[in-house]
This record gives C-alpha cells, structure tokens and sequence, in this order.
C-alpha cells in the first residue's frame, strides 16, 4: 500500500513508501537535505515498521524538537495502524 505524510517541523515536507505487511520500502522525501534523506531511505528500505520506530523515535535535529528520522517514525507507525 502506497503512503504519504505531511511532516511538521522540519525542512522535508512530506514522506512517501510502500506498506506491506508492516514491512517498509520505497522511501522518498520531498525537500530537505538530498544526500542524508536518500541514504535514510535505503537504510530503513526492508526493516518493518517497528524497527524503524524504535530505532528513529524521538531524533531531533538541531534546535527542533523532531526529525526527519523521527517523522517517519511517526509515519511509519501512523501507516501501520491504517494497514490493519
């Protein structure tokens, strides 16, 4: 299943993957630093849902109290529930 997020806080606007059985892939950024969001992208490629949560949660980039890396945590988890 095809998802989208609008993230909040930080300089990338939104995160879309694929969904499959809590398992994510596919991941792309729209905005935001190029080079480190792409690597995000292959690293979490295959790892399920959970895992990315718990290793992303709560990373924050500089002064902001969120990430990227922690947006799409939270979207990844927010994709979880609405696969169900």
């Amino acid at each position: 299943m095809h998802y989208s997020y609008r993230t909040s806080g930080t300089c990338a606007s939104k995160i879309d993957f694929e969904i499959n059985d809590g398992v994510i892939s596919d991941v792309v950024f729209t905005n935001g630093c190029n080079g480190n969001l792409k690597a995000i992208g292959k690293l979490v490629d295959g790892w399920t849902a959970d895992d990315i949560a718990e290793k992303l949660m709560g990373n924050t980039c500089g002064f902001k109290p969120t990430s990227c890396a922690d947006q799409l945590a939270k979207a990844v988890l927010e994709a979880k529930a609405a696969e169900k």
